[in-house]
């Protein structure tokens, strides 16, 4: 099942990619939202290779999904490989400059069952294509929101 969702954003596209990059960042908030997160890499830049073990409850059952980072482009884009017992995933994020201000994010989410559940769990969602799309929007823009806030107060 593939998903995909745009936002532009009202920064350069190099203070976008400075945050979407900012995996520490990412980690602390996965881990505010009740996430366990370990880094398994050792890179010590932002590059291919940077790999995460992430266990999480949801829909009332603990979940387990490793999350690696295969492409790794500034500031145009990069691209993730998930994998759980029951699903794959890939996630490519890919930034266009609209203007020296302005940056469109292009989310491509491409979800692959490895399971009977997994199937049926992914059959549900594209019945629900409309509902997931627009969740999936909301907290993209509420996300944009935040970026754009960020540039407009330098720390």
């Amino acid at each position: 099942m593939n998903i995909t969702a745009r936002e532009d954003i009202e920064a350069p596209i190099e203070h976008v990619f400075e945050m979407l990059s900012d995996f520490t960042q990412h980690e602390r908030a996965a881990l505010r939202r009740g996430a366990e997160v370990d880094r398994l890499d050792s890179l010590t830049e932002p590059g291919p290779g940077m790999a995460w073990d992430m266990r999480f409850r949801m829909r009332g059952k603990n979940r387990q999904v490793r999350l690696e980072l295969v492409r790794y482009d500034p500031p145009f884009e990069m691209a993730f490989a998930a994998h759980s017992p029951n699903i794959e995933a890939d996630l490519v994020l890919d930034l266009v400059a609209l203007s020296k201000a302005r940056t469109r994010l292009n989310l491509a989410l491409d979800l692959k069952p490895r399971t009977l559940s997994a199937r049926l769990f992914i059959q549900s969602m594209k019945l629900a294509r409309g509902s997931v799309s627009k969740r999936l929007e909301k907290g993209l823009a509420a996300q944009a929101r935040e970026w754009e806030d960020r540039y407009a107060r330098p720390a």
